[in-house]
């Protein structure tokens, strides 16, 4: 059980202030938006950032209940549709952390995607997401890219992100975005 303390010791080391793992639906995603209300309103955060973080919070979540691998736990198998979210605070800034499983199938395309949109500069950033709004069809699971331009623009940061293996038909897709404390 001294996994306990030591899960403790290294939240408290990251500066860990909300994080759950699980399945991800709609119910769990306005559940977890509500905590995480309720904290940013404690903190006594300014408006304008409590905003920026609440608006990235609800675009990494809304990724993760649609664009989460639909598989189901398979025997002998770390996967399942379980995800997890993060929130971090230190005194510089806010993160904003998810994680979920993807196919490998199309870890090739996101990465070509994320690294294009990291590329930009606000300007481009404010054209990309023009140019998604006009020219592209949004899917039946509601994207197009769109809420990975929008995190980067209210973040005004890149977007961290990294592919964990997980078995031969999946990796873990983990994305991290940062929002300044610093008011503009």
């Amino acid at each position: 059980m001294n996994y306990i303390y030591e899960l403790h010791r290294a939240m408290m080391a990251q500066k860990v202030i909300l994080v759950y793992e699980g399945d991800f639906t709609q119910e769990t995603t306005k559940s977890i938006l509500s905590m995480a209300e309720r904290n940013l309103d404690s903190s006594g955060e300014d408006s304008s950032i409590k905003r920026k973080v609440f608006n990235v919070m609800v675009e990494a979540l809304q990724n993760i209940v649609r664009h989460s691998s639909e598989q189901g736990m398979r025997a002998g198998s770390l996967l399942s549709k379980s995800a997890i979210f993060l929130i971090s605070r230190d005194d510089k800034q806010y993160s904003v952390m998810t994680g979920n499983p993807i196919q490998k199938d199309k870890v090739a395309q996101l990465t070509k995607n994320l690294d294009d949109l990291n590329s930009k500069d606000k300007e481009g950033l404010k054209e990309m997401y023009k140019e998604i709004i006009k020219n592209t069809q949004i899917s039946e699971k509601g994207g197009a890219g769109l809420g990975f331009v929008d995190m980067a623009r209210k973040s005004g940061e890149k977007l961290e992100f990294v592919f964990a293996p997980m078995d031969a038909d999946h990796d873990f897709f983990c994305l991290k975005v940062n929002i300044s404390r610093e008011k503009e």
